[in-house]
């Protein structure tokens, strides 16, 4: 395939053929992954039965900042559109940070969910299966078998989106009924109401311990799930329809089900394993191991069997949805031009699938276990959502009089609480580990310098001027992260109770400022000619477009 001659040409090698339950399930099949065979005890252990309520929190935090991109993606109805919003508001610095933290959030995923299914695996009652997973991390026959299963991903996402899109929500179906019957079995099995009050009370830990348990317990890395239908938007059929209903639907059912699961879990543990505390919980395999302490041995066996299906599943969507947000960090201009080729005879971006492998295979090779995958994901995701409040009201103030399928009345408060919460989660992960994940953003500053410093200072002005917010936040977050509350990690030189003020209103601060630091750069006049030629295209046509993609509702 030659070059595209634009990045209109190439996006129309895409096939709009997902509609509002297809994109449902892309995202109820990313939030149902690994976290909910793992996620469930890891928030007991921090945080005890108040764990139930992290769920709610982490659900409200996802949810508010969802709403944000809902808006963003039914305007912008293209391949890998969380990596574009902030370029589009701000120009290459800011876009560009936006665009790698999403990036790492996502292709880190892939590698976790492949742990996840090994690591259940050494439970089984083999000699290889125990030799898989040492208790920290897998072992060298472990990160094998998690690496045949990373190409089992992408291969199955070589070939077309119409059969990513029928495995898909089959393995979705799959992965909804078992939690269910999951939770349903170990409420039935045995269910101690005492572990809801002893062992320390409600809250063991200290309200802290259960907004850590939000941060780095894989809460945040199972609801980052919503934003998979956002960067798939290139391949929706009527985005300004289905994108809200599947990004809203997707986080509303998981929340249920993960509820449910956490609710059983508390009440199914055995009073023995309890007895040195919540933070003594210590088991391989979670639920499968208290479903073979309770009797049943079904559940285990189904349990084993979902341990495959649920995170391959997952893993198998990020594998696409990276996919294209290679793609759209290549028409922002920061990485090579192979990188957003679209074979036209499947729509997939292939060189792009090529790259996440190799990035997957990297991370799985120093990445071991999955608590430690799942930490170092939470947090670069929390990194990720500052974009979409800003850039959703920096293009209010810009551009006004682009088409919005989804405008809600009540973003212009939306939009900054987002922000506040957003900023909240990412110092609920605690120092170190906020310092870590902010270094490793800046590790991807040099790629682009390579493409940016090239240019005129004149013209690489205003990209500075724009994205010096989200710099500067990045820097202050981490200080504060520092000086905060032990409760948090911190030197104990902000009080507690007063640091989530401070930090809230250090989100405000830098929501106005970046709201104000907002400009119509050349990539947001590049997007207006696209969606005007589309919207000429549909109007000359009838309104009728090629596969079913165009409808008015797209522009």
């Amino acid at each position: 395939m030659s070059e595209p001659a634009s990045s209109t040409a190439s996006h129309q090698n895409y096939r709009r053929s997902l509609g509002t339950i297809s994109l449902t399930a892309v995202g109820l099949g990313s939030i149902i992954g690994s976290g909910w065979l793992f996620g469930a005890e890891r928030a007991a252990k921090l945080a005890g039965p108040a764990s139930i309520l992290a769920w709610v929190i982490g659900a409200a935090v996802a949810l508010t900042i969802a709403l944000t991109y809902s808006e963003l993606g039914s305007m912008f109805p293209k391949a890998g559109g969380m990596v574009r919003y902030g370029q589009y508001s701000h120009g290459s610095l800011a876009g560009y940070l936006a665009a790698w933290a999403n990036w790492i959030a996502i292709v880190s995923v892939i590698p976790g969910e492949a742990t996840a299914s090994v690591q259940y695996m050494s439970s089984w009652h083999f000699g290889w299966a125990k030799g898989l997973y040492d208790g920290k991390e897998l072992t060298v026959s472990g990160v094998a078998l998690a690496s045949v299963l990373l190409v089992v991903y992408f291969v199955l996402n070589w070939f077309a989106i119409t059969l990513f899109a029928k495995t898909n929500t089959a393995i979705t179906v799959f992965k909804v009924v078992v939690p269910t019957l999951t939770a349903g079995a170990l409420l039935l099995a045995h269910f101690d109401t005492s572990h809801f009050t002893q062992q320390g009370g409600f809250a063991p830990n200290g309200w802290s311990a259960v907004f850590t348990a939000v941060a780095v317990s894989g809460i945040v890395w199972a609801f980052n799930g919503f934003q998979s239908p956002l960067n798939m938007a290139g391949e929706a059929r009527n985005p300004g329809k289905s994108l809200p209903k599947a990004v809203i639907g997707s986080i509303l059912i998981a929340l249920v089900i993960y509820v449910a699961l956490q609710i059983a879990f508390i009440g199914a543990i055995p009073a023995a394993d309890l007895s040195k505390g919540w933070s003594s919980l210590s088991y391989t395999s979670p639920l499968a191991d208290l479903a073979i302490a309770w009797g049943i041995n079904w559940l285990a066996l189904l349990l084993y069997a979902d341990a495959f299906v649920s995170p391959s599943g997952t893993g198998m969507i990020y594998a696409a949805t990276t996919s294209r947000m290679i793609h759209g960090v290549q028409e922002n201009g920061h990485l090579p031009k192979i990188f957003g080729k679209v074979d036209a005879k499947t729509g997939i971006p292939r060189p792009a699938l090529l790259l996440n492998l190799l990035v997957a295979f990297l991370f799985l090779a120093v990445f071991r276990g999955w608590g430690s995958l799942a930490e170092i994901v939470s947090v670069a995701t929390v990194i990720s959502y500052i974009t979409g409040p800003v850039a959703v009201m920096s293009l209010r103030r810009l551009a006004p009089d682009l088409k919005r399928p989804v405008r809600l009345k009540a973003m212009p408060v939306i939009a900054p609480i987002a922000m506040v919460f957003g900023s909240l989660v990412l110092y609920w992960a605690r120092w170190p580990l906020t310092g870590k994940v902010i270094l490793l953003m800046a590790a991807g500053l040099p790629i682009w310098a390579f493409y940016e410093l090239r240019k005129p200072f004149a013209e690489l002005k205003p990209h500075l001027k724009a994205g010096a917010w989200m710099v500067s936040y990045l820097f202050v977050m981490a200080g504060i992260s520092w000086a905060g509350s032990t409760d948090f990690g911190g030197h104990g030189y902000l009080p507690e109770g007063w640091d989530l003020l401070i930090v809230a209103a250090i989100g405000l601060a830098f929501y106005y400022w970046g709201v104000a630091s907002s400009w119509a750069n050349p990539s947001l006049a590049e997007v207006r000619r696209e969606l005007a030629a589309e919207a000429e295209a549909e109007a000359s046509a009838g309104g009728a477009g090629t596969d079913g993609a165009a409808e008015p509702s797209r522009v």
